[in-house]
């Protein structure tokens, strides 16, 4: 009985402060912090409210490229402080580091191809971030990346040029794999290897080459 009377109590509450004047105030995000992602654009919504205290976060909303927060009239005094919080927090907002879910939405790009490209350097980590999930003892760890060089990229249209580097690579992978696998049967089984035209091509000498990588 105690709990519903609780559990209506707060549902009048809730009904109060819905029907109840709201104090409103809005904050357009720039196109150089966004990237034209909303991907980023919900990232620095988070952002922001991460700044505020807990029980007024969800105050802090977006809508399209827009922040909004909205509280009662009744709270006028913590409406000033959120909005003082959220505004102090946008100030150079541009230079936020880009994360990787939003790099990946920013650049049209998968993760699969973020890792490549983060391992042989193409993609230069701005650092190493590490955030706590919430209700979580555990930690995750990632990295982050400039938002510069973020835009650079998207208005370069180098990703092309990357994957088409990276499917001819692939395809001399396949190719090299291939010849060490011939190279590998004709010296178990002291036979040649056919060329092209079917012919058998002995390989004295050959596997040894390529053991040294000197076929690479």
């Amino acid at each position: 009985m105690r709990a519903q009377r609780a559990y209506l109590d707060g549902m009048k509450r809730a009904a109060k402060s819905a029907d109840e004047a709201k104090l409103t105030r809005e904050w357009a995000l720039p196109s150089g912090a966004t990237l034209g992602s909303s991907v980023r654009a919900r990232g620095i919504m988070l952002e922001m409210r991460a700044r505020l205290p807990l029980k007024l976060r969800k105050a802090l909303d977006i809508r399209g490229s827009e922040l909004l927060l909205r509280l009662p009239e009744s709270e006028a005094a913590a409406f000033r402080d959120a909005a003082a919080l959220v505004s102090a927090g946008l100030v150079g907002i541009e230079s936020l580091p880009v994360i990787p879910r939003e790099i990946e939405d920013i650049l049209d790009i998968k993760t699969t191809e973020r890792h490549r490209w983060l391992k042989d350097g193409r993609l230069p980590s701005a650092g190493i971030r590490t955030v706590k999930l919430r209700g979580r003892a555990r930690k995750i760890t990632f990295h982050v990346f400039d938002p510069r060089m973020v835009e650079d990229l998207l208005d370069s249209g180098v990703i092309d040029d990357w994957r088409e580097q990276d499917a001819e690579t692939a395809r001399e992978n396949r190719q090299r794999a291939a010849w060490q696998r011939k190279l590998a049967r004709a010296e178990k089984t002291g036979q040649g290897v056919p060329d092209g035209d079917g012919e058998r091509v002995e390989l004295v000498d050959w596997a040894a080459f390529e053991r040294e990588g000197l076929l690479r």
